[in-house]
């Protein structure tokens, strides 16, 4: 599976831990993170991650992001096609960021781009008819798999068993 992550996700575990919501969203991109360390999953970014981690006003910060960046597995380079595919989430109501980011996922044939971006998850889910990539929230995104996996795993497990 290939899992593009935007920077507001590398963010999330550098984020105020104090409310739930923030610190099941870093636990899930952890277990995300782990999944790509182990190459269970592939992860996919691109220049524009780069660019938005080289723009990280807190020095400490912009460190650990580029250090987390640094083990991408493929990075999408902005050429033309991005800048142009870029343009057309744009003009339906995108942040210029949220929009190269979508145009660098499809480049990269990500399965799923992943945001805790509450307005851009929104934007995503009402025009998703034009995007050629699917975009999730990243804990209710893993619950799914994880469930689906346990499904699968029992599945396995009764078929095995002789039952």
């Amino acid at each position: 599976m290939k899992i593009y992550l935007d920077v507001c996700c590398l963010s999330r575990p550098f984020d105020d831990q104090s409310q739930y919501r923030v610190r099941l969203e870093s636990e899930a991109i952890l277990i995300i993170l782990h999944r790509f360390y182990v190459h269970e999953w592939e992860w996919i970014g691109s220049e524009a991650i780069e660019i938005e981690v080289g723009n990280t006003p807190d020095i400490g910060k912009r460190q650990h992001l580029a250090g987390l960046a640094s083990y991408i597995h493929k990075s999408v380079k902005i050429r033309d096609n991005e800048v142009r595919r870029s343009g057309q989430p744009e003009k339906l109501g995108f942040k210029s960021f949220d929009a190269m980011h979508t145009a660098c996922s499809e480049s990269g044939d990500a399965d799923y781009f992943l945001t805790t971006d509450d307005k851009l998850l929104r934007l995503a889910e009402r025009e998703k008819e034009k995007l050629n990539v699917r975009t999730a929230n990243p804990l209710y995104w893993l619950t799914k798999v994880i469930s689906n996996e346990s499904r699968i795993y029992k599945s396995v497990s009764d078929t095995s068993d002789g039952n």
